[in-house]
């Protein structure tokens, strides 16, 4: 088995001209832990997770590599995370995007797989080797299903209702196979 039979042909992705705004409705009305972001060609730029959307709304100075330890004198309400919060709803997801994530190419072995989806604790873009067009996704979930389906490894597993989002393939991202 490969990441090609693993993978989600499908998935929810973020256009690097999409904003915070667009990302957040998206992580929010899904419970997605990261997005994969392309270009307009279609072409994988790299994975906005969830922890930098956390980042933008907590005090810059808790976010410093050396930064406070503690924030126990800093005014800590639901109002002041949204404040923060609309500071940048209209930032490009680009201030987000971790274009250093691992991906693997359809030929990937599955243990291989596996393995890089392990140590990276993110979902994997799928990618041409040659192009680097975003083929599909591949997550702990979209595993799970794998591997909990009672009929079989090469069934066709129906995917999630996120999975099945009429915001799939964003902004009429091109197909991905």
């Amino acid at each position: 088995m490969t990441a090609e039979q693993l993978m989600n042909r499908h998935p929810v992705v973020l256009r690097d001209t999409d904003t915070i705004g667009t990302a957040a409705e998206q992580i929010m009305s899904h419970r997605f832990r990261s997005l994969p972001v392309v270009d307009q060609e279609g072409r994988f730029l790299g994975i906005l997770g969830v922890s930098c959307m956390l980042r933008l709304v907590l005090p810059k100075a808790a976010t410093l590599k050396k930064g406070l330890t503690g924030l126990p004198y800093l005014s800590n309400s639901l109002e002041d995370l949204r404040e923060r919060l609309d500071s940048v709803i209209d930032e490009p997801v680009t201030v987000c995007l971790d274009p250093d994530v691992p991906v693997v190419h359809p030929d990937t072995p599955m243990l291989e797989t596996l393995l890089t989806l392990y140590r990276t604790k993110t979902a994997l873009g799928v990618v041409e080797e040659d192009t680097r067009r975003l083929l599909g996704v591949i997550s702990y979930f979209d595993v799970g299903e794998r591997i909990m389906a009672e009929s079989g490894p090469t069934a066709e597993i129906p995917r999630t209702s996120a999975s099945r989002s009429p915001r799939n393939e964003l902004n009429d991202a091109p197909d991905l196979r």
